[in-house]
């Protein structure tokens, strides 16, 4: 199940669209295809993912977090050195290099925790391609650092006010636009699901990850007893497992977001639990947190990239199969497992990628110690330093607040100057 078949993974997935965006969807799928048998297309990715990207990414070895877990060899698969910061940008980068060679001169995006934004912010500035970024209005609150950053590479950002004001909600108003501007629009939709042929596409280009470790720990003799990966939408999971779906081993592991507690509202999973169903949302057939008239119900994670009401349709089929096994972990734990690898091997994990050494914290011991656990560490945590410091250290963060409005407020700078890149949504 490498592959889907007619857009589907098993019963999951499809193309469940208004007529208006079937032909954007036959042309991307056509286009993809014919592109990714392009020698030259391929040759110029490789390129780009050298020279831009950074890859390939190490494989690290953690001999502390080894030791003091005292059970499988850890190792972290260094997505969060990529430029951007996360794994996002294998996926930007090629749809955006796609939509060019299809004509497209305009990009649009849908972002949750605001990396797969950066990262087409970033590749649309690289390749001078117009970008406009959905994002929920919660979200644009709570990653300040990446929207400044996406409207420093150009892009707008526009903070989506409908529904929950979360991930969701700006899926939906990136397809709303795609829809009205398909003629000169690309929607580099970031995780592996959607309509088909997105789950396809996102896949592909994020199985550079996976491809890599598989070479690495081939080269270094390395064998594989767990493959660890954080769950939202699975676009850095899927990508990283996908060269050993089709095997027995190693276990395939993903971790989503276990919120708070186990009630509706309290998290964001999907596999876990029992508040999902089986639904057709957004364009596609997976497991999804709604009712049982199909409203989403709310979700809830201290990661903003984890807490999307779905799953993609390929990991579902997973799941359900039982190749991939699925554990929720808390709020707390996430957090646990960023101190535990800040201290103990000097890697700042983003709060998505937590859960996964959180997962991987908690099995080191079920494999045995000859093997490795490999955790995919799909991004930095830099990104959340609104968000861990008020928990790591909260009066000092308090005070720098406060230093800062009165810094602001009395600068004659910011009264006098006209801000440059003041960035405003005309799309809305």
């Amino acid at each position: 199940m490498a592959k889907s078949t007619d857009g589907f993974f098993d019963r999951y997935g499809g193309k469940y669209v208004a007529e208006v965006l079937r032909r954007p969807l036959d042309e991307l799928e056509e286009a993809f295809a014919t592109y990714m048998s392009d020698k030259d297309f391929l040759q110029e990715l490789d390129i780009i993912r050298r020279d831009y990207i950074g890859r390939e990414t190490p494989l690290y070895y953690a001999p502390t977090a080894t030791k003091l877990l005292g059970g499988a060899q850890i190792y972290i698969k260094m997505e969060g050195l990529a430029n951007t910061g996360a794994h996002k940008i294998n996926n930007a980068i090629g749809q955006c290099l796609l939509a060019k060679k299809m004509g497209k001169t305009r990009i649009i995006a849908e972002t949750g925790a605001g990396q797969h934004g950066l990262a087409t912010a970033a590749a649309c500035a690289k390749l001078g391609l117009e970008c406009t970024v959905y994002m929920g209005e919660i979200d644009v609150r709570r990653q300040q650092p990446n929207v400044a950053a996406m409207e420093l590479y150009g892009a707008k950002v526009c903070a989506v006010t409908s529904g929950s004001r979360t991930l969701k909600d700006a899926v939906n108003e990136a397809m709303r636009d795609w829809a009205a501007h398909f003629d000169t629009t690309h929607y580099v939709l970031g995780s592996a699901l959607g309509p088909a042929p997105f789950p396809d596409i996102v896949r592909e280009f994020q199985s550079v990850i996976g491809k890599e470790v598989q070479q690495q720990c081939k080269d270094r003799g390395i064998q594989i007893g767990a493959m660890v990966a954080c769950v939202g939408g699975g676009s850095n999971s899927i990508g990283f497992f996908s060269p050993f779906i089709d095997a027995p081993s190693p276990r395939l592991i993903g971790a989503e977001a276990g919120g708070i507690g186990p009630g509706v509202g309290e998290n964001a999973s999907r596999m876990t639990g029992n508040a999902s169903r089986e639904g057709i949302v957004q364009g596609y057939k997976s497991r999804f947190l709604i009712d049982e008239d199909g409203q989403s119900l709310p979700t809830r994670s201290i990661s903003a990239g984890l807490d999307y009401m779905g799953i993609g349709p390929q990991l579902a089929a997973l799941g359900a199969s039982g190749r991939v096994e699925f554990t929720a972990i808390r709020d707390q734990e996430a957090l646990e497992a960023v101190s535990f690898f800040a201290k103990h091997e000097g890697i700042l994990f983003a709060l998505e990628s937590a859960h996964a050494g959180a997962a991987a914290m908690k099995i080191a011991r079920e494999i045995p110690k000859d093997q490795a656990i490999i955790i995919n560490m799909s991004g930095r945590g830099d990104k959340d330093v609104f968000i861990t410091s008020p928990v790591f250290r909260p009066a000092k963060w308090l005070e720098f607040l406060h230093s800062e409005i009165e810094r602001l407020e009395s600068s004659k700078d910011i009264h006098d100057a006209k801000i440059m890149g003041e960035n405003e949504c005309l799309t809305k």
